[in-house]
């Protein structure tokens, strides 16, 4: 269905007002139990409306999946202005709080590009125990992934004594849970130095000396290639669907390549060890003799904001 279609079928704004405050009747009371600060209100429910739209306190995420742009784009600012008039008028939501960005299908390296250098404000979200900075403006995503705050609850119930290595760790939200539940030691890696930065600061916030811990600026890829005799008790690989970063050796497809990244971490698992591996790439197919060790564990680790989004899949391995 498309812009015109669904507008000539009478879905109006009423339809999308209801649908909001539906979702937040049902989700905002226990996020707020929870101290939970961050949370997704709406995700395309209505094929007319497209949109993600996440809540940060005060302020309203709206990205827009940038369909129809192109063949209806007065339709497209008209639905613009509806839905920005039902989270004004429901929520309360100051205008100059809704930050709208577009989110085409995601290529490459998409999520992390700099859509605004010079926007430098940022915001301190509190996640139960745990805290995060996070920019609403300057990336397209914000530094946090809100759909794994089920694998964070986890690694705060048992990571206690554990050592912990982090995988493409971005700004560092798995690393900082794994650290606060009391892990003994904690390595994280990414490729890029402003998001082990960002992870640091994050160790901060939930007063966490990040000299005690490891930051390590690698190509993922490359360092699990490396015959390293480190072992660790739990290991987090959550790749991005795809890579083809200047800074890596070779380009990243996470389909093609994930057998591999899976068995080099299953080498690097103590005995007893753990491995969550979890990836967003929709029609993604675990590789059938990989599939026979795992345990899937999507259900579990998809928080209620984002039930049958099909928002990521998730498997554990465990290494006996």
């Amino acid at each position: 269905m498309n812009y015109t279609t669904a507008n000539a079928e009478g879905i109006h704004v009423s339809e999308l007002a209801h649908r909001l405050q539906k979702n937040y009747r049902r989700l905002a009371a226990q996020f707020r139990s929870q101290n939970v600060e961050a949370w997704r209100l709406y995700a395309q429910d209505i094929p007319a409306y497209p949109y993600l739209i996440d809540l940060y306190k005060n302020y309203c995420l709206f990205y827009d999946q940038g369909r129809e742009v192109e063949e209806a784009p007065d339709l497209v600012e008209k639905h613009h202005l509806e839905a920005k008039t039902a989270l004004i008028d429901l929520l309360k939501i100051p205008e100059e709080n809704i930050i709208v960005k577009r989110r085409a299908r995601q290529s490459g390296k998409e999520q992390y590009e700099v859509i605004d250098p010079l926007a430098d404000e940022v915001m301190r979200i509190q996640e139960g125990q745990l805290h995060f900075e996070v920019n609403l403006r300057k990336y397209l995503d914000t530094g946090l992934f809100l759909d794994h705050r089920p694998l964070r609850r986890e690694l705060l119930r048992t990571s206690a004594n554990k050592k912990v290595l982090n995988l493409f760790c971005y700004t560092g939200s798995l690393s900082v849970a794994a650290a606060k539940g009391g892990a003994s030691d904690v390595l994280s890696i990414d490729m890029s130095n402003p998001y082990l930065q960002w992870a640091r600061r994050n160790f901060l916030l939930n007063e966490l000396k990040y000299e005690n811990y490891r930051f390590l600026q690698a190509d993922v890829v490359a360092w699990l290639r490396d015959v390293i005799s480190e072992r660790f008790d739990i290991i987090i690989l959550d790749p991005p669907s795809f890579s083809n970063s200047k800074r890596m050796d070779d380009v990243l497809d996470i389909q093609r390549d994930h057998e591999f990244l899976i068995s080099a971490c299953l080498n690097r698992l103590n005995a007893g060890g753990k491995l969550f591996f979890s990836t967003n790439k929709r029609k993604f197919r675990l590789d059938t003799q990989l599939a026979l060790q795992a345990k899937e564990i999507t259900r579990w680790t998809v928080p209620p904001d984002f039930a049958d989004s099909g928002i990521h899949q998730a498997w554990e391995f465990n290494w006996s």
